[in-house]
């Protein structure tokens, strides 16, 4: 009852709530009650244009255009703004219904290339909450939907009296009625959502909808939702207060998910009714840019766009798109919002098509996904290292509900990496190791069968299962490098058995004191039973053997918080693990705790700490300095600023292998970071204060390395 009661105190600026009364059990789609009105809501409607109370008006609208990225998969990270625009509008209205918007303002600003174009109604508000005929995008993106209280709508939607709603202004009782309503055919080109309408004269106060597959004419698209929140102007015109759309599109660059969000947020306000104004009937498109004159006259104020952007644009969806979306799900078959089928290639990073390793040298890739409708796709993925001349690769074969539950299972053979946090992107590494010798992956070979099962998002939590039976084995280096020489490989220890793990995603979400929080824990079980003889298990206890199977558990947490201060954000990262094994007091190389590069362990040599028991910590301080714009074409422009980013680092570590690594303690660093262009390149400087030394990092941000 408290969320739709938000909404319409935003929309009723001088209403006081004085109770809500809960409708009675009316539970039943298309029940008397609810046509009845919906009827009433459609006929009042269809009356309002011509009501001669209301012959003209005008108000200013202030709204931000916002485009978002977001990348990877299940999207665990915000999106990130792209580009900005704010917008202040003119809009004028005349009976019977012609309007007419103005821009007197706009400015945007741009936070990473792109020379994205908007639709010229994604710049403007909705008029008299859609004509019969819904369209958005000019058409592109929705088109030829039925309103839901138009005559085609009454025979398009089913209609559910599901919740009422009482408000008291001066003068006034309002009784409001929410009606949930759905297409009668899942199939069909129709809206989902909810209708909030007065009991008294059957208005509408607000709207709150999103489409059906068949809507939605880009193919590429995931969702539109639209929220109209109307308010009482002079007392008897109901007229736009509050307005959002946001457009979601989402697709895969290779096989790795990719969304694009375009957020159009508007507030309306500064009515003046009945003036005799004539703007309405100027000539030209119903969206314009104001006379030259009156676009001069208008002044921003002094505080930047982002400054003023409201603070659920930068983190999440805000929660009326939010549950918009929800409803729209819950109300109409999953079948109704899948997408066709069609065949795609499959990689998970560009990496996946070429890189250099030491285990490999140069190797390529290449991988299809078919996907056959009803959630169900199949992928096969090879590649072929020229100079270990091994193939690897994956089949699988998968099912998805809309809902996030999904089931995979697969046969593969890969080199996959010990530890837990990339030390690098994979562009940067295949660089420093083909030139310089330099890689940072810490490689070792998997044969296997597995099944895994999602469970979507359960109360913000993302959950993963995953068992399987694998052959483990050791790699060799296979490659030479153009100078220097690559370091040896991990000691793996060769053996079979079965592997479970459990992992949960906590996604960014905002936490106290106006912080944004990250959480992903793993808890992995298994079992090694030795295929031959081969004293390749790190060993703590005297007289430790390797004939009996070795059965592990192994943990994992890693925590990202950040909170902006000012201009300047802190952040913190950090991380804990430990192992523990039984079976002759035996643990696998390949599955103890590693730290040492510029993301675990920066001003220390690549994984230079190991051990049964691990944790990490780093803070860091961003603030902007002053930089030089460089301009890109169309493209854009860079800003002309970038960010310092000073830190300092921890690395504590226990039961360490200390033969081979850094003894049992507490290793500290510092140094300084310088994040520029875009934000997309990072340049860090550290030292290790204790056995550490100087270290230098180039590299592309963080957020760009599970595509590369």
């Amino acid at each position: 009852m408290s969320r739709p009661l938000a909404f319409l105190l935003a929309a009723l600026a001088t209403a006081t709530a004085v109770g809500a009364q809960p409708l009675q059990a009316q539970r039943v789609w298309n029940d008397s009650v609810s046509r009845l009105l919906v009827e009433r809501a459609t006929a009042r409607r269809a009356l309002q244009l011509a009501d001669s109370g209301l012959v003209d008006y005008s108000a200013s609208a202030h709204g931000y255009v916002t485009f978002l990225a977001q990348v990877g998969e299940g999207f665990p990270l915000p999106p990130k703004i792209v580009k900005a625009d704010e917008l202040q509008m003119e809009v004028y209205w005349r009976a019977p219904n012609i309007s007419k918007q103005w821009i007197v303002g706009r400015r945007d600003t741009l936070l990473l290339p792109t020379d994205i174009n908007y639709h010229r109604d994604h710049l403007g508000i909705i008029q008299n909450n859609f004509p019969d005929i819904i369209r958005l995008g000019d058409g592109d993106e929705v088109r030829d939907v039925a309103h839901p209280l138009s005559p085609s709508g009454l025979a398009t939607y089913d209609y559910l009296l599901s919740d009422s709603l009482r408000f008291e202004i001066p003068g006034r009782v309002i009784d409001l009625y929410e009606v949930k309503i759905r297409p009668r055919d899942g199939r069909a080109s129709a809206a989902v959502g909810a209708l909030y309408i007065a009991k008294d004269d059957a208005q509408v106060v607000r709207m709150a909808f999103s489409f059906t597959r068949a809507a939605l004419k880009d193919t590429q698209l995931e969702d539109v939702s639209v929220v109209l929140e109307n308010s009482l102007i002079e007392g008897r015109f109901w007229l736009p207060r509050r307005q959002e759309i946001e457009i979601r599109r989402t697709g895969s660059w290779m096989d790795f998910p990719a969304r694009g969000i375009i957020r159009g947020r508007w507030e309306i306000r500064d009515y003046q009714v009945n003036t005799g104004s004539t703007v309405a009937q100027s000539p030209g498109p119903e969206i314009m840019n104001a006379p030259a004159e009156r676009r001069a006259r208008f002044r921003w104020p002094a505080a930047s766009i982002l400054a003023t952007l409201p603070e659920d644009v930068r983190v999440a969806t805000n929660a009326d798109v939010r549950q918009v979306q929800e409803e729209a799900r819950a109300l109409v078959r999953a079948q109704a919002l899948q997408r066709t089928r069609s065949t795609v290639p499959s990689a998970r990073s560009l990496s996946d098509f070429a890189r250099v390793t030491r285990a490999e040298g140069l190797s390529l890739g290449v991988g299809l996904r078919r996907r056959v409708g009803a959630g169900v796709d199949a992928t096969v993925i090879g590649r072929l290292g020229l100079s270990d001349h091994q193939p690897k690769g994956r089949m699988s074969l998968g099912w998805e509900r809309a809902d996030g539950l999904a089931l995979r299972l697969q046969a593969f053979r890969d080199y996959r990496d010990a530890g837990d946090d990339a030390e690098t992107s994979r562009v940067r590494n295949t660089i420093a190791a083909q030139e310089f010798g330099s890689d940072y992956t810490q490689p070792f070979d998997t044969r296997g069968l597995s099944a895994s099962v999602h469970l979507g998002s359960q109360r913000g939590l993302r959950w993963r299962l995953e068992g399987g039976y694998e052959w483990q084995a050791p790699v060799r280096l296979a490659a030479r490098p153009s100078r220097g020489q690559y370091a040896p490989t991990i000691d793996t220890f060769r053996g079979q058995g079965p592997r479970l793990v459990l992992t949960i995603d906590r996604p960014t979400s905002t936490w106290r004191w106006g912080s944004e929080v990250r959480v992903r824990g793993e808890v992995r079980a298994g079992q090694l039973s030795a295929r031959e003889r081969a004293p390749t298990l790190v060993s703590y206890e005297a007289g430790a053997t390797v004939d009996q199977p070795t059965r592990y558990l192994r943990g994992f947490v890693l925590a990202e918080m950040e909170r902006e201060v000012g201009r300047a954000r802190l952040q913190g990262r950090f991380t804990v693990g430990a192992l523990t094994a039984r079976g002759g007091g035996a643990l696998p190389a390949q599955e103890l705790l590693y730290a040492g590069g510029p993301v675990s362990g920066p001003g220390f040599d690549f994984h230079a700490f190991s051990g049964s028991a691990l944790s990490t910590q780093h803070i860091e301080w961003r603030f902007p300095v002053p930089f030089v714009p460089i301009r890109l074409g169309r493209w854009g422009r860079a800003p002309g600023e970038a960010k310092l980013a000073p830190f300092v680092h921890g690395v504590a570590v226990h039961s360490a292998n200390s033969g081979l690594r850094l003894a049992d303690g507490w290793y500290p660093s510092v140094g300084v970071g310088a994040i520029a262009f875009f934000d997309l390149l990072r340049i860090d400087v550290g030292r290790g204060l204790r056995h550490g030394r100087w270290t230098l990092s180039i590299d592309v941000t963080r957020d760009l390395w599970p595509i590369l």
